[in-house]
Formats: C-alpha cells, sequence, structure tokens
C-alpha cells in the first residue's frame, strides 16, 4: 500500500510538472480538385511570400497552385514527359527546378514560371536538398547496387561540382542546420547523415534507433534537434523520434501513423506535423522544450495524404492526395502497405488545406 501511494504521488508531481496542452482542433479548412487525367504525386513546396505550391505530379507535370485563389495557375513546359517529382527552389535567385523521375532537372524562373530545356544528371532521381550557406543543392540520384551517388551542384548556375557516395540505397528527406551542413535520413540503413557542403564529404552518420525506415527529416536548427519520421519495421512501430544534431543520440520517440512522407516544424507554434498516408492521420506534437514532446492530436486526413507544406505566416498545412486504388496486375509497393495504390483516377486530385 505504501509502494502504491509512492507511485502515485510521484506520477501527480509529473503530471503537474508538465500540464496538459490545450487542443489545437486542426482541421480541413477547404480543398480544391485540380482536373487530369489521373496520375501518381510526390513531394510538394511552398514559396510562402508568392503564395505558390509546387507539386510533383509526375506525369501531369510540375503543377503550381495559387493557395490564396485555389486554383491552378500553371503546368511547367518540360516536366510532364520527363514525370516531375517535385521541385526544389531558391528564392534569393529568383530560380527553382522541377526534379523529374527521367534522371533530369528543369531549371525555372520563380516569378514568371518559364521554364529552361532540361539538363540531364543520370538515368533517374528522386528529389534534392538546398543548403543556402554554400549555395549548392544535393541531388539523390537513382541507387545503384553498392549504394548512391549523390551529385552536388552549384546555385545559380546549376553547374555539376561533385559527387558523394554513400551506402545507403534509399536516402531520402533533408534539411540544412544553417551552419553548411545537410542531414539526410537513410530508409533502408535506418540512419541520420551530416554531410558537409563546401568539403562535399559525409562527417558523421547516426543510427535512429528505435526508428525503423527513417524517413522525413526537418531541422530544428536553434535548439540543435533533428525531426524525424519513422515508417516503422518489424522490429518497430511507426514513430516520431527526435535526435541531438550534435551527438546523433535519439533522446525522444512515441509511436504514431504509418506510411509517413512528411514532417514541418514551426518554431513559433511549437509544433511538429508529420503525415501519414497509410494510416490516413496527421499526428501533432508539442515540443516543450528541446528535450521534452508529446503528442497533443491525431486528425484523421485520407488516403494518400503523405506529403505537406507548412505556410509559416499563415500557419495553413498544404496536402494532395487523389482517390485510388491497388492494381495488382500492375506492380505495387508493398514495402509500403500491401494495398498501396498504383492506379488514380482522372479528376480526382485535391489540394487539401488544414487550419486550427
Amino acid at each position: 500500500m505504501r509502494y502504491a501511494t509512492f507511485v502515485g504521488a510521484a506520477a501527480l508531481v509529473t503530471f503537474f510538472a508538465l500540464p496538459a496542452s490545450a487542443f489545437d482542433g486542426w482541421h480541413l479548412e477547404s480543398s480544391a480538385t485540380i482536373e487530369g487525367k489521373g496520375a501518381a504525386w510526390d513531394y510538394i513546396s511552398l514559396d510562402g511570400a508568392s503564395g505558390r505550391l509546387y507539386i510533383g505530379h509526375r506525369k501531369e507535370g510540375l503543377q503550381v497552385f495559387d493557395t490564396a485563389g485555389r486554383k491552378l495557375l500553371k503546368t511547367l513546359d518540360n516536366t510532364a514527359t520527363q514525370s516531375s517529382n517535385g521541385a526544389t527552389l531558391m528564392p534569393e535567385f529568383d530560380l527553382g527546378f522541377s526534379n523529374n523521375e527521367d534522371g533530369s532537372i528543369t531549371p525555372f524562373k520563380m516569378s514568371t514560371m518559364e521554364a529552361r530545356a532540361p539538363i540531364k544528371l543520370g538515368e533517374e532521381l528522386d528529389t534534392s536538398h538546398y543548403d543556402p550557406v554554400s549555395k549548392r543543392i544535393l541531388v539523390n540520384m537513382a541507387a545503384g547496387k553498392d549504394g548512391t551517388e549523390l551529385v552536388v551542384l552549384q546555385a545559380p548556375s546549376l553547374e555539376k561540382v561533385g559527387v558523394i557516395k554513400i551506402a545507403s540505397k534509399k536516402p531520402e528527406h533533408a534539411d540544412s542546420d544553417g551552419k553548411g551542413n545537410l542531414f539526410m535520413a537513410s530508409r533502408d540503413l535506418e540512419l541520420v547523415y551530416r554531410i558537409d557542403m563546401k568539403e562535399m564529404k559525409v562527417t558523421a552518420e547516426w543510427p535512429a534507433s528505435g526508428c525503423g525506415q527513417a524517413n522525413s527529416l526537418a531541422m530544428d536548427a536553434v535548439n540543435k534537434r533533428i525531426f524525424l519520421g519513422c515508417r516503422g519495421s518489424d522490429k518497430a512501430k511507426p514513430a516520431f523520434a527526435v535526435m541531438d544534431s550534435e551527438t546523433g543520440k535519439v533522446i525522444f520517440s512515441q509511436e504514431m501513423g504509418g506510411g509517413n512522407d512528411g514532417v514541418a516544424y514551426d518554431a513559433e507554434l511549437k509544433r511538429i506535423f508529420l503525415t501519414n498516408g497509410v494510416n490516413a492521420v496527421m499526428n501533432v506534437f508539442e515540443q516543450v522544450d528541446a528535450n521534452t514532446y508529446r503528442q497533443i492530436e491525431a486528425l484523421g486526413t485520407h488516403a494518400g495524404v503523405r506529403s505537406l507544406a507548412l505556410d509559416a505566416k499563415s500557419k495553413k498545412i498544404f496536402a494532395v492526395t487523389a482517390e485510388g486504388s491497388a492494381d495488382y496486375a500492375k506492380k505495387v509497393t508493398t514495402t509500403v502497405s500491401p494495398y498501396y495504390a498504383n492506379t488514380f483516377y482522372p479528376n480526382t486530385f485535391k489540394v487539401l488545406i488544414y487550419a486550427k
């Protein structure tokens, strides 16, 4: 009895030390349909200054969506036949480019949305990441038998200046620490790379302990924290994890929805948002301090809502999805889910806007 009383007292102290946060109430504010034949998609990115959302709609091309008018502005030239997987934006140079699945990039002027001829980098690529300190871009090319070659480009010329070879065959999201380093998640090796973009070399490889298939990544550079969205594995459930960017130590992890492909951090709200397409849920965590995190809500979204973009000014969250089905006569990506959609119906592609 005395032991039970002691445990209860300790729990009470913890409760008063960390009072429950108020429910934010994130919800679907509106949606807008983009008509088209029906195609898969991947990355989305937002230029908050112009209110333009860039959508990698693969065989439909890189589509530019007006977030204020809730309408499609343009599909960029030279991005549909190349199959756009998303855009990398460099507003300081009025420059962006489409990351194309055929191994090319299509540069464009952000102010006018005028596209140039594609630049071929290889046979296939996934995405790329910009470091504003070194003014360099890291491009995730398709993996080879013994790993992946990450191509380094110099902005704004987009000249190839080097290649960084890594053992991972599934390099994923990356973010800059504002000091010339990019931190990149490796899904297959379940680790995080620290890459010096000036020296063009890997300077650390940290295991993401308890983070099965580390996939999405965002930085809190001020507090030196890395936020990871982990898809889960046969040894670990899908989880949100926090890593110290100086030591590589995982200081927090908690189970969340499956099929993660997006994470965003708002330093003002002290919120971390993670979109998970398999379980159709957006998990929202609060950053109490650099070492303390807690989940405050989980919003039911729609199947396929796995990528997101956060507008730091309006506090609106943008995502995309479409009505889809798994056609077993074609290849199904069973590493994500046995029922992962590979066929999408015409005129069902939507931009979803979440707010509180």
